[in-house]
């Protein structure tokens, strides 16, 4: 059945609340505890049908406030079954795209779902699975999941969702850029039909429709702020700089005092971008698909924190931060495609605050970033710049005072790793030209001052150091 758009129930003028909407005493206080009063436009459209059991499609852009529309139906229908979950069967699944973004879900879900004495576990890869399967077996009420990991454990029985009363989809249309369909539509087919579904997507396209028809049971749907529709508070620049100027340019949009967020297309770029800042005096961090779950961590904690106030990050990690207060997001290399743009410009004017959007623009992309900004539904102020400017300064505001921070020393090439200095004796086959040599075999080569091989005396055959071996290590067994 075709969804049913409804239109908002509430006046935009008059005040709402979250008791008003049907939120139990229980989370309005934890919410008033966290500073969250009035619902966004999202919220108070939604929460009435959700909090009544019924199917939902939400629209709206990130930042909307989707996360809290969402989490407080789960806990409070949760709440409602005292039962409690059984080993390796959770009742409720929020499904989500990254692993940042399951992070930030949790932080939303823990203070709520705690309050009510439910629990929950976060799965997803690049971790170990040990804990994840240990806190199944002891039984959790709700599972934060990225759809591969979850597979996994399903496919190994280390969970079911037999028991699933409310599944949520968040940001199915970045499932379906990612190629994560057929897994999402793999774990959807093992929770119960008659299961309440959520499903929130800036946009339907892209396969997402077919969730919508297959899984959602005479939908709802509520549209508030599309992915199309212009963001009063967010202001657009395009700065046109030549590739000579540009890294000068760069680095002076990230000199400000507020939280600035770089995007760049490449991995390497991001990296070496991240370095080139925190060695001029400007701590940043990076954010990409290359890092290991600790260290993606342990970056967007920083930032979030404000222990650096820049982050250098690739279009894979744009919709997993989810940090407030981020004043100037900068495209350093303006993306492919329109979507990309929109979501990168999304971390800033956030729920309601406002924010500044540069596009650094070389002349021989001009004609890609009209296109792209026409696609976007944006008509930004155009400006030929240096990076001393005066509009460089009107954007950043005030410059931060230079801070060094410590940097991780990089290994020299051909430099061993630590413990790695002592030649591994007999492991090295000899190539075609002699014996194969390693990182410290420099010190062995006849004629090098201080090597043990000055003296001219004849290089003993490949058996007899390999026997020389053998016999050295039936004298270190002996010792």
């Amino acid at each position: 059945m075709s969804p049913v758009s409804v239109p908002d129930r509430v006046s935009t003028d008059a005040p709402v609340s979250f008791a008003s909407l049907g939120v139990t005493r229980q989370l309005v206080d934890v919410l008033h505890a966290r500073g969250i009063a009035e619902p966004f436009p999202i919220q108070r459209q939604t929460l009435p049908d959700s909090l009544a059991g019924l199917d939902i499609i939400g629209r709206g852009r990130t930042g909307s406030g989707k996360t809290l529309a969402f989490v407080l139906p789960l806990v409070s229908r949760l709440a409602q079954d005292r039962a409690g979950s059984k080993p390796r069967q959770p009742r409720g699944l929020i499904l989500v795209p990254t692993r940042e973004l399951a992070a930030q879900v949790a932080d939303t879900l823990e203070p709520l779902a705690r309050a009510l004495g439910l629990s929950h576990v976060i799965i997803h890869g690049g971790v170990s699975a040990v804990p994840q399967v240990k806190a199944l077996s002891r039984g959790v009420d709700i599972v934060i999941a990225c759809p591969g990991r979850l597979e996994d454990l399903m496919n190994q029985r280390q969970c079911r969702l037999d028991q699933v009363a409310i599944t949520i989809v968040d940001e199915a249309d970045h499932m379906a850029d990612l190629g994560f369909l057929p897994v999402v539509t793999r774990v959807l087919d093992k929770t119960p039909k008659n299961g309440q579904r959520l499903l929130f997507s800036a946009t339907l396209d892209n396969g997402v429709d077919v969730l919508v028809k297959k899984y959602l049971h005479s939908p709802v749907m509520h549209s508030v702020d599309s992915a199309e529709s212009p963001v009063p508070d967010m202001e657009h620049h395009v700065l046109c700089v030549t590739r000579e100027n540009k890294p000068g340019l760069v680095q002076a949009l990230a000199s400000g005092r507020g939280r600035t967020l770089l995007f760049t297309r490449t991995k390497h770029t991001a990296k070496k971008l991240a370095l080139q800042l925190s060695k001029n005096g400007i701590p940043s961090v990076d954010l990409h698909g290359n890092l290991s779950q600790t260290v993606r961590t342990k970056n967007l904690e920083a930032f979030a924190n404000g222990d650096v106030l820049v982050m250098v990050a690739t279009d894979i990690a744009a919709r997993g931060i989810h940090v407030d207060d981020i004043g100037l997001v900068v495209h350093v290399d303006p993306p492919a495609e329109h979507k990309a743009f929109l979501h990168r410009s999304g971390r800033t004017a956030r729920a309601g605050a406002s924010g500044t959007v540069v596009t650094v623009m070389t002349p021989d992309q001009k004609s890609d970033v009209d296109a792209l900004t026409r696609r976007a539904g944006i008509s930004p102020q155009r400006t030929t710049v240096h990076p001393d400017h005066p509009i460089v300064t009107e954007l950043t505001g005030p410059l931060a005072p230079k801070r060094m921070i410590a940097l991780p020393e990089p290994r020299p090439q051909g430099q061993p790793r630590s413990g790695a200095g002592r030649p591994r004796t007999g492991r090295n086959r000899p190539s075609s030209s002699g014996s194969k040599q390693g990182p410290t075999s420099s010190a062995r080569q006849p004629g090098k001052s201080g090597s043990a091989s000055t003296s001219g005396a004849p290089r003993p055959s490949g058996a007899a150091r390999r026997a020389g071996s053998a016999g050295g290590a039936r004298r270190s067994k002996r010792t």
